[in-house]
């Protein structure tokens, strides 16, 4: 209690989240590289779909902006469908198979025990 903070001692050690990073392997760099790629797609759509919407008001009536923004928005709301779309496509998929594509854990068959002894 008494103790000054100079002499208190620094953790430098990097908390749990981080401390397995170099035990990443390609399914697990798969896996980020998925739900990065959907929630990326997702986030640039929706301010696809925004902006679009900031166009249509801004456009003051005329008639090629509108039409512009228009598309744009009708754009941003294919992108989210799609984008979405796979999500589910994933969801079913996994429960169809019984796999976890998400977190890339595909099991093999043939149970993985030890190898033959020699």
């Amino acid at each position: 209690m008494n103790q000054l903070l100079a002499q208190n001692q620094i953790n430098l050690i990097p908390p749990d989240e981080f401390g397995n990073l170099a035990n990443i392997d390609f399914t697990t760099l798969v896996t980020l590289a998925i739900n990065f790629v959907l929630i990326i797609a997702a986030i640039a759509f929706f301010f696809m779909l925004v902006l679009g919407g900031i166009k249509w008001i801004t456009s003051g009536g005329d008639k090629g902006k509108t039409e512009s923004a228009r598309s744009q928005i009708t754009a941003g709301l294919i992108g989210l469908v799609i984008v979405f779309a796979a999500w589910a496509i994933i969801s079913i998929l996994e429960n169809f198979f019984g796999v976890n594509l998400r977190s890339f854990n595909v099991g093999l068959p043939g149970g993985g025990g030890p190898g033959p002894a020699l």
